[in-house]
């Protein structure tokens, strides 16, 4: 396993991420899910991702219980706050003060922990001042629950903002955590160019586009069975716009790329994005052990520019690249 600052901080995280939004909790049997978890550990991989309402909280307890017993200063452990949680009342979403000081203590029993190492702000609340969020996050920082904050799918203006207030209260915003894949590459033109001048990382997710990129989606093919595609609890929703002829076919042109790097499709599309050197690690899922150490060996791979010249002649021209699609809901979700 290969690690990486994370943002201007002395943190280290490993390339390779192991996040539970589809799996822990709802889709796969937690056995399955502690499997995997293990799997991820003995690949190398010390940094976990979740969110409290992923599987309205039940991932955070499965991830909890897969990790009892590790030891705790060697790992790196990441959640969220922002979307809906319990009965989704009207206090039980968004960056208020309340609700994240009541979802920091959820978590933190849910996972096990004393601390999270990294606590992020889900998605924007443009219901809430955004002063009254950062001291939020201040505080916890000072009470020790929390070491570093981030946030999701800021935009560039929102990042720059939020960087200034923390700054002001005496922390650092080290983090963003976006959508970014070799079909997604909505962050490159303002986001990524603001991150690194303020010194905060991307950690993507859904670097395989939500599966696309394994090449197991054929153009012009029905949809395997059992696949995400096909799972209305398990992303097909997500995956939709990516499922058109076009780009399954743009797709299928990686294969020769993948075979002459030795890697497979979706090792080549975890590696292409930590080439971009403002992301810090890429975010994988996994229904099954072997998912986590066929993608872990994306770690430390590079890909020449003839290579990325190649994956852009194929992928570019089906690529989403308007960076208007980086927002959050302009009200709160309950």
């Amino acid at each position: 396993m290969h690690f990486r600052y994370l943002g201007n901080s002395g943190l280290k995280i490993s390339e390779i991420i192991y996040g539970n939004w589809l799996t822990h909790g709802s889709q796969v049997e937690n056995d399955t899910a502690t499997a995997s978890v293990h799997a991820a550990l003995d690949a190398g991989i010390t940094t976990f991702d979740t969110a409290d309402a992923y599987a309205n909280t039940a991932a955070e307890k499965v991830l909890g219980d897969a990790l009892k017993g590790q030891r705790r200063q060697s790992l790196e452990i990441f959640t969220k706050v922002y979307w809906p949680t319990g009965p989704s009342g009207h206090n039980d979403t968004g960056l208020s003060r309340k609700h994240i000081m009541e979802s920091i203590n959820g978590s933190l029993e849910r996972l096990g922990t004393d601390y999270v190492d990294l606590y992020q702000a889900h998605r924007y609340d443009y219901e809430t001042p955004l002063e009254e969020t950062m001291q939020a996050f201040a505080d916890l920082v000072r009470a020790g629950k929390v070491l570093y904050v981030g946030v999701s799918e800021w935009t560039a203006e929102q990042l720059r903002a939020g960087h200034a207030l923390a700054k002001d209260l005496g922390f650092q915003l080290i983090s963003n955590q976006p959508q970014y894949s070799m079909l997604w590459r909505v962050i490159e033109e303002k986001v990524v160019p603001t991150s690194e001048e303020l010194g905060i990382s991307q950690i993507v997710w859904s670097p395989v586009a939500q599966g696309v990129l394994t090449g197991k989606y054929k153009p012009g093919a029905e949809l395997p069975e059992g696949s995400r595609a096909t799972d209305d609890k398990g992303g097909a929703s997500a995956i939709k716009r990516f499922l058109t002829d076009d780009v399954l076919t743009a797709v299928q042109k990686l294969q020769p790329i993948a075979d002459e790097a030795g890697l497979t499709l979706a090792q080549l599309a975890v590696a292409w994005v930590l080439q971009n050197p403002n992301v810090a690690g890429a975010i994988v899922g996994a229904s099954r052990p072997e998912q986590v150490e066929s993608n872990a060996k994306a770690a430390g791979v590079e890909l020449d520019e003839a290579v990325l010249a190649r994956i852009d002649e194929a992928i570019l021209p089906v690529a989403v690249t308007d960076p208007s699609h980086t927002k959050s809901p302009e009200s709160r979700v309950a």
